[in-house]
């Protein structure tokens, strides 16, 4: 039965265990949901006001038209919209978060915080075409700061956010701009977006649509903007050997899983770790503390530190049910609330932190930068007390956990490739690209859902077309899906590439020095930095002379879950990427928007929503979508 909930042998293992302890999870609600609203999975419900909740009937025989006379395609396209605005909400809160925070080192209030990687700062602050020469580190943080926040705060309509223009290609920039989609003011764009969703508001599918795609990309530019400066603060990724799944909980150590997607809580709690590792010890944790990852947080502190990763979004609950965890510590987005009613079952302290984010039923830690390291301390402690209360006789991990090789950027993969040619490192990739070598690029994002049998998708796609020759790149959940498979490892890259694929990876592996090949799929860090991918195809493009969606380039998000996977994938389309979505959008019960977003997109932008919830044949189309483009380049 398990088979057909998830392919992950943790949670296959621990699933049983959660039923006969009474445990509800993720799949057991799912299944208590069935059968789910049909109006709502069209996307042809309307509850934006009282009058109502309407619903459009999509056989065409009850109501067409809401009470206040909204049809299905006004109705979809405000539905769809407001999801964009709260995932660029999501991201672009956090990369306010962390914005402010870079402000605040710049002015020497934040003792916890400094800037480690000032080769990186000093490269976002030429992106941002702001003077270095003479200045000292900290100023140079001040003006990067300073522009950053402008991009929440501008009212100059006719002037982009910095982070956007910095960020694309000239042409990607002015195609936009003459759709009118190009975001002044990520916080504007957002309240926007609710206005005109308003009750008696714009009711023009098209127009509200477009007003979507400024959302997107407005998501977009926060995602940038959080990335970059979290690598100033953080480092950059650099290839690290860690390992990911339940197994990598440890049985003799005080567990502490780090869960969530903002880094400026976890990169302390992993330093103060370090420092009170003693003390677990004292308490009996023969191992001391074991820090590990869940969902993007874990994603965060896997490729800067080589954390290991426990479970991705859909395996949160039961890295509880392990019985092994004493803390779970949560910030923001993707957390289940169930976490704190299964930490109760166990011994588990749930630990949320955020004042915007908590949880009936979990303790909570107000974190402040300006106390980071009282808080971690006070966090570090907490899951000590925790220990001493953990059953023994109810620890259940499982023996599984792979191996994983991760933290792979625009920086890491250019430092690879320079040692091909140290004068032009990109040649070496735009070469096997040209040649057929590489046939093409995909990157992998999104979370899991239960409408799919949980990582099975990621993996039967990759699988297909890594034997094809595409390379992979990855981010989010979806990169715990291929780690937790063992598809980050050298013998992956030996067993699943095509042969030109394979002799690529192994050519700029070896040289690289890694004895070996490069990871089969690239671990490219968190959901928020799905714009990592963007930076690498930006830089082939520029160096080709093309635009984006000119490029052998597609995105798939095979088990697609949240509001944030809906602004992803449309600022994607938006950027020219043919974009595949293995989950049922809930927009069919228009037609006039599904046109839009699978075809009329296609003109505008050059990228598109392709929709298959079959992932040998998502694989087989996405294949096809990178041959025409390679068709189109004459190569």
């Amino acid at each position: 039965m398990t088979l057909n909930l998830t392919t992950d042998p943790s949670a296959a293992t621990l699933l049983p265990i959660a039923k006969k302890e009474g445990i509800s999870t993720v799949w057991d609600r799912h299944r208590a949901m069935q059968p789910q609203c049909g109006f709502g999975q069209l996307g042809v419900c309307c509850r934006i006001c009282w009058k109502g909740p309407c619903r459009i009937d999509p056989f065409g025989d009850g109501p067409q038209r809401g009470i206040c006379g909204a049809d299905a395609d006004t109705i979809v396209a405000r539905n769809l919209i407001r999801m964009i605005a709260a995932g660029a909400a999501g991201h672009s809160e956090h990369g306010r978060h962390v914005a402010l925070a870079l402000q605040g080192v710049s002015q020497g209030k934040l003792p916890a915080y400094q800037i480690r990687d000032e080769a990186k700062l000093l490269r976002v602050a030429a992106k941002l075409k702001i003077c270095t020469e003479g200045q000292e580190i900290q100023a140079v943080a001040a003006a990067v700061a300073k522009a950053t926040l402008e991009d929440f705060q501008s009212q100059d309509h006719d002037a982009p956010c910095n982070w956007i223009e910095a960020t694309l290609t000239k042409e990607r920039l002015e195609r936009l701009q003459a759709l009118h989609v190009v975001p002044h003011n990520i916080d504007a764009v957002i309240t926007q977006i609710m206005g005109r969703t308003l009750v008696g508001c714009d009711a023009d599918p098209v127009n509200l649509i477009l007003g979507g795609i400024k959302g997107a990309l407005a998501d977009f530019n926060g995602m940038c903007l959080a990335t970059e400066i979290s690598d100033a603060l953080f480092g950059a990724p650099a290839p690290v050997v860690t390992a990911a799944n339940l197994g990598v909980i440890k049985p003799d150590a005080v567990n502490i899983a780090v869960h969530g997607h903002n880094p400026l809580l976890s990169e302390v709690v992993c330093e103060v770790a370090q420092q009170m590792d003693e003390e677990a010890r004292k308490a009996g944790a023969k191992e001391g503390i074991n820090i590990v990852g869940i969902c993007c947080t874990g994603n965060e502190v896997m490729v800067r530190h080589g954390i290991p990763l426990a479970a991705n979004y859909l395996s949160q609950e039961l890295a509880l049910v392990t019985g092994a965890v004493d803390a779970m510590v949560v910030d923001v987005q993707c957390i289940m609330p169930s976490v704190a009613e299964i930490g109760a079952c166990f011994h588990t302290a749930v630990i949320t932190t955020m004042e915007e984010n908590k949880i009936k039923g979990a303790s909570h830690v107000s974190f402040k930068e300006e106390t980071a390291l009282e808080n971690a301390r006070q966090i570090v402690e907490t899951a000590i007390e925790a220990y001493k209360r953990r059953d023994p006789r109810r620890v259940n991990i499982p023996d599984f956990k792979q191996t994983a090789i991760v933290g792979f950027g625009l920086e890491s993969v250019v430092a690879a490739l320079a040692t091909l040619n140290a004068e032009d490192p990109l040649q070496p990739l735009i070469d096997n690209i040209a040649n057929g070598n590489i046939r093409g690029i995909a990157l992998f994002a999104g979370c899991n859902s239960t409408q799919v049998a949980q990582d099975s998708s990621f993996v039967t796609m990759a699988k297909k077309l890594a034997k094809n020759n595409v390379l992979l790149l990855a981010t989010g959940c979806g990169a715990g899906s291929f780690a937790k498979h063992g598809l980050m490892t050298q013998e992956a890259t030996v067993e699943y590439a095509g042969d030109s694929l394979k002799a690529v990876l192994t050519a700029i592996g070896t040289s690289a020095g890694l004895n070996g090949p490069l990871p089969l799929v690239l671990h490219m860090g968190s959901c928020v930095d799905n714009s990592r991918a963007v930076e690498v195809a930006v830089a082939v493009a520029n160096r080709l002379g093309v635009d984006l969606d000119k490029l052998p380039l597609v995105a798939s998000a095979p088990e697609a879950m949240s509001e944030k996977a809906v602004a992803i994938g449309t600022w994607s389309v938006a950027l020219g990427i043919p974009t595949h979505l293995g989950t049922m959008p809930q927009v069919t019960g228009s037609a006039q928007v599904t046109e839009l977003l699978t075809q009329t997109a296609k003109d505008l932008l050059g990228g598109y929503f392709l929709v298959e919830l079959d992932p040998e044949l998502a694989a087989e189309k996405l294949l096809e979508v990178i041959d025409e483009r390679r068709k189109g380049l004459g190569i």
